[in-house]
This record gives structure tokens, sequence and C-alpha cells, in this order.
């Protein structure tokens, strides 16, 4: 874990670790200026830039960081030679990556939430659950993709901005089959019907369809990542 947080931390890709929530930073203190402090306005930033670009993108460049680099360079024949159980490498990639996403895209949805518009605190953690949940699929996601293809980077970008924003955000259909919604689900009914529909807080599917969907695709993707983690031999990464 620490080899994967210095490799992580130390590459170039670190630059856009900071960047993107600087940026999100950026956008809430102007929302707050334009809108008066509108939970509303703080709601919809939150919703299309935050959960729908910034969460999917910063676990796409941790969890290829986090395991999809050493792949390509040959580094991870090191791990694969020490008597360490496969199920092992990918927990230790999954909590270094979830753990990095926690801090650069988690707790700056908050804070982004928080200066734009918030009333006692309740958005704030409404999105911050939703993202935290997120964050889990999506790393599972994005890691064991890393582990299928080194093309993990060109389809992550394809899921993330083509079918959570562009489709996610026009078709109907396709939003019910989405990450973000399935997590959103569950700040919806934290915040209230009431108070979600004032508030621009909304989901595509309940609760329980959101938290079943959210479960399934988390064990699936560990799933397979570590079964193509054991098919991974030294010769083929050689």
């Amino acid at each position: 874990m620490k080899l994967t947080a210095r490799g992580l931390l130390g590459r170039r890709r670190a630059l856009l670790l900071v960047i993107l929530p600087l940026l999100l930073l950026g956008l809430a203190g102007l929302t707050r200026w334009a809108s008066d402090a509108s939970p509303e306005a703080s709601s919809i930033l939150a919703n299309n830039f935050s959960m729908g670009t910034l969460l999917p993108l910063m676990c796409l460049l941790v969890a290829t960081g986090v395991i999809g680099a050493e792949i390509d360079d040959g580094s991870i024949v090191y791990m694969l030679a020490k008597p360490l159980k496969r199920r092992v490498i990918l927990f230790s990639k999954l909590a270094v990556g979830f753990a990095a996403v926690f801090v650069f895209a988690v707790l700056p949805t908050m804070a982004g939430v928080a200066i734009a518009g918030d009333e006692g605190g309740e958005l704030s953690l409404a999105y911050g659950l939703s993202a935290i949940l997120a964050a889990i699929v999506y790393t599972a996601i994005f890691v064991t993709l890393g582990i299928v293809t080194r093309n993990a980077v060109v389809f992550g970008l394809l899921y993330a901005l083509l079918w959570e924003t562009v489709l996610g955000g026009y078709v109907p259909g396709i939003r019910a089959v989405s990450v973000r919604q399935w997590a959103l689900s569950v700040g919806e009914r934290l915040l209230g019907s009431r108070q979600a529909d004032e508030w621009a807080f909304a989901s595509e599917v309940g609760m329980t369809t959101g938290l079943i969907m959210l479960t399934l695709t988390t064990v699936g993707a560990v799933y397979l990542g570590v079964r193509k983690l054991s098919t991974l031999t030294l010769n083929s990464v050689e």
C-alpha cells in the first residue's frame, strides 16, 4: 500500500488530482456569487460537475494509476512474484484508490456544496454520502478495468463522459443504469422528497434499487478483478 500510494502521488498525474478539485471550488465560489448562495444552484453544480464529471474522472485517474501503470511498465511483476494472495493485492490497490478519491473528490464535493450554498449542512451531507457510495463503485470498476485491458483510460473516459454525462443527462432509460443515479438515490432519501424537490436533488431510481445495484456492481467488479489478476502470469506481464 505504501508503494502504491508513493507511485500514485509521485507521478505527474498527481497534479490533476489537485487541479480538478481547485476548479470545483472556484466554480462553487462563482455559483455562490451569481445565485446569492442558492441551495438549488449549488445542487445543480454538484450534480452536473461534481458527481457527473469530477468524481468519475478522479476515480479513473486514481484507479489506472494504482495498478494500470504498474501493468504497463511491468513493475507489477515484482508484486506478483511475492507470496501474496491476488485478492490481497487487489484489496490493497482498492483501499489506496478509495482513500485518494475520498481526499481529492469526496471532500471537495462537500466543500463545494457548502461554498456554493447550503442550509444547515444537509445538502453537503447528502452529496457527501452519495459521492462516497459512487466512489466505491467507480474505483472498483476502473481498477478492474485496468487489469482487464491496457486501454482502460479510453474505455473509462467513454463510460464516464459519454455514458454517464452525455447520454445519461438526456436519455431517461440510460440515467436509470448509472452509478451516479444509484448513489444519488441514497442522498435523496436522506433529504426527504420535499426538500430534494425544492433543491433539485433527484434520482431516477429508488433507494432500494440503488443500493442493490451499487452492491452487485461492486461485488461483481471485485470478483472479476481477482479472477483476472489470478490469471495474470509473469510471462504475460513481461
